[in-house]
């Protein structure tokens, strides 16, 4: 039973037609529906764009005359009524699958917890740094569509993510800003005195406190931890304050406040989940959590571990042991000495549930923590799911390397997030008005061969051009608003043709997604991108972790082959890449391109949000392209050789990617075109891309899959102890 409620603290002065609108600001359901944007662009656009699409800044600096102007628009009311007509028949929930599917409505009764160190769910809450808090983002939304009672767990961080500039010699500089809660689409929890809801742990030697915070997400909620409370040291107060901390003692004391806090701000909250689903290893303490909770009612520590097991699901992103969280066992020592006893464990008893010898010493592993207390373990695609057992195989060395109990779903993408609004419209002409409800089937895609080339080419062709205006208008702001130099304008995509072939690379720069690999042979690619009559043009995006020298000398080294002449302004970089300006990215190239040293890519999520939108997918086969290329919907740099020398690895690629640049991918685009100048073999690709990959990698799939295969075996489990 719920035991707390939230209130707008702020509210808006709003003529009472439209009073509604302020309810809509703060249920992010608004992100996803196509058409419910709009009701805040179409008041006024100017400013909409200011606050960055945010609704509740929005709605307290819009002007009161425009406000009132709309309440007179004819088409302005139809289009809200219509809109919340959706809205309230969404929040009803009724037929939802979860509630209709045999299996499902049989078992999910009691709410899922899932817990994640970020969540990227739109550009106007910065409290994500890529693809892992993008992914959970989608998962909470996809929940939402399916009905199912998800109720998810982070940090919300003060200081969000950096923001990204990039210097006259291409060095990315991080600048931190402060975020103001009033003007986000937050709300406090308070408890039934009225006063915000606060939880707490003990770090060594003191009391912290974190307060809670909601965001609605469609029919689910999240709730957010940040300790910066006025009784808490100025120190703590800086605990939740950025992502991913590189100290280790900050570390371990964000991933006990997610982990063990996480636990406590749910059982305050009055929720008693039926399953627990740590994304990632960085909330595994909320195990312990829950065990301590059990030791204390009675329960010896084995049976709680093993109680506890059987409701737990842990997803691993991490395809390289270098990438896990683990400390120092002299950390351990100091955070956890006075916690184990609540364990009626010992210091060795508790240490081994995470030991990991190295050879430079023993450290205490947040994944094999992770491992150890979840019965139920996956990866995030097939070829992860291989890599997984072979890393972690040490656990289980009793069993053969395929049958370590580590299975895999792949990854997909929210499509209602990541369509075009245009074409989300176009596919409801063709695919059925229903399809977005569908979007897992391959049967409602099959009907992709209906759409008629011209009216699908037209879409494509508007979409990047409206790419192209976009980066032109942010070069020409970056022009008039800083002292950048003009190269740098040029380098931001100033000359940018809306015509020309269109490549995209965009990610989190680390080195192994190695993004300059298509940069290996400069002189071969300047003769590519400036071939008379069928010129490239490339685009590339991404921030490198602020403490991650590597990937910041991979920017400078792509930045400076941006800056140089011979290119013509055909390749660019776009800073600070964020999620706005991926929605502009995967729906308006041609082609997106992907380049991992494989078998790092655990899975990846970007390309699938191209395919939607009927870009070309050109990608080394792993993580998910190597389940989704079928040779006619795409095309694949390299093929499934594994190589033990990287330099000889880069240089097959590389020769791979610049051979079917030549001799495929820009021969179909330009050459092949039909007596309408529509180039038919490529909308031939494209179709078959989006036929064949937007079922396969929806998000709609990938939690069903969970719910199936993970969740309901955890919930068989409850049933059947209840029923002892």
């Amino acid at each position: 039973m719920e035991t707390y409620r939230t209130e707008i603290r702020n509210h808006f002065s709003l003529p009472r037609r439209i009073k509604r609108l302020g309810e809509l600001a703060y249920n992010l359901w608004w992100t996803w529906y196509p058409d419910a944007e709009r009701l805040f662009r179409f008041i006024d656009q100017e400013t909409w764009e200011q606050v960055y699409h945010n609704p509740v800044k929005f709605l307290r600096q819009v002007e009161r005359a425009r406000l009132n102007a709309v309440t007179y628009d004819l088409y302005y009311l139809d289009l809200y009524d219509h809109i919340f007509k959706e809205f309230d028949e969404y929040m009803k929930g009724e037929n939802t699958w979860s509630s209709i599917d045999e299996t499902a409505s049989k078992f999910v009764k009691l709410p899922i917890a899932y817990l994640s160190t970020e969540f990227g769910l739109h550009e106007t809450l910065p409290i994500y740094a890529g693809g892992l808090g993008v992914l959970s983002g989608d998962h909470i939304k996809e929940a939402s569509d399916l009905g199912l009672p998800l109720v998810a767990i982070g940090f919300l961080y003060t200081r969000g993510y950096f923001t990204q500039h990039i210097t006259e010699d291409g060095w990315q500089e991080a600048r931190n800003f402060h975020l103001d809660f009033n003007d986000l689409p937050v709300l406090p929890v308070f408890g039934q005195d009225s006063e915000q809801l606060n939880i707490s742990v003990d770090l060594p030697g003191r009391e912290v406190l974190a307060q809670l915070w909601k965001i609605q997400v469609g029919r689910n909620p999240l709730f957010l931890l940040d300790t910066d409370v006025e009784e808490n040291a100025p120190a703590d107060r800086e605990l939740t304050s950025k992502l991913y901390i590189s100290d280790l003692e900050l570390r371990i004391s964000q991933e006990i406040i997610l982990g063990i806090g996480g636990v406590r701000a749910l059982r305050m909250l009055g929720y008693n989940p039926q399953v627990w689903h740590m994304n990632e290893g960085h909330s595994a303490f909320q195990t312990l959590e829950r065990a301590r909770e059990m030791v204390a009612s009675g329960i010896v520590f084995e049976e709680a571990l093993d109680k506890i097991k059987k409701t737990t699901i842990f997803t691993t992103h991490t395809p390289v042991p270098a990438g896990s969280d683990e400390f120092p066992l002299w950390l351990i020592d100091k955070y956890f000495s006075n916690y184990w006893t609540e364990l009626g464990l010992d210091r060795d008893a508790f240490i081994d549930l995470a030991r990991r010898k190295q050879p430079w010493g023993e450290l205490y592993s947040m994944p094999l923590l992770a491992f150890r207390t979840a019965e139920r373990r996956n990866g995030v695609s097939e070829l992860h799911g291989h890599v997984a057992r072979k890393i972690w195989h040490f656990i289980w060395s009793d069993l053969k390397e395929d049958d370590v109990p580590i299975t895999y779903i792949t990854n997909g993408i929210h499509s209602g997030t990541w369509i075009a609004r245009r074409l989300f419209h176009l596919y409801n002409g063709y695919l059925g008005m229903d399809w977005i409800e569908h979007a897992d089937d391959p049967e409602v895609w099959a009907k992709i061969e209906d759409i008629p080339d011209s009216e699908i080419w037209e879409i494509r062709r508007h979409l990047k051009r409206k790419l192209i205006a976009y980066m032109r208008d942010r070069a020409r702001k970056q022009w008039l608003n800083t002292t950048v130099h003009p190269v740098q304008v040029i380098a931001a995509g100033a000359l940018l043709d809306p015509y020309t072939l269109t490549i995209g690379f965009a990610r989190r720069f680390a080195t192994y997604k190695r993004a300059d690999l298509i940069l290996r042979d400069l002189d071969r690619l300047l003769g590519i991108l400036n071939q008379p009559n069928m010129p490239l043009q490339i685009i590339f995006a991404g921030k490198a972790h602020p403490a991650d020298e590597p990937g910041k000398l991979l920017i400078q080294e792509v930045y400076r082959a941006v800056k140089k002449a011979e290119n013509g302004g055909r390749l660019v970089f776009l800073e600070d890449y964020d999620m706005n300006l991926a929605r502009y990215l995967v729906q308006g190239v041609d082609v997106w391109l992907n380049t991992p040293r494989r078998p790092n890519e655990a899975s990846g999520t970007s390309g699938m949000k191209a395919a939607l939108n009927g870009a070309l997918n050109f990608s080394v086969l792993d993580g998910w392209w190597r389940e989704g290329f079928n040779g006619r919907n795409g095309w694949a740099i390299g093929d499934d050789t594994d190589y033990d020398d990287p330099q000889r690895q880069d240089e097959m690629d590389s020769q791979s990617l610049y051979d079917t640049l030549e001799n495929e991918i820009i021969p179909l685009y330009y050459n092949l075109r039909s007596s309408d100048n529509l180039p038919g073999e490529w909308i031939s690709r494209m179709k078959e891309s989006i036929r064949t990959l937007a079922p396969q990698f929806s998000m709609r799939r990938m939690v069903k899959e969970y719910t199936l295969d993970l969740y309901v075996p955890a919930m068989k489990h409850e049933k059947n102890r209840e029923l002892d």
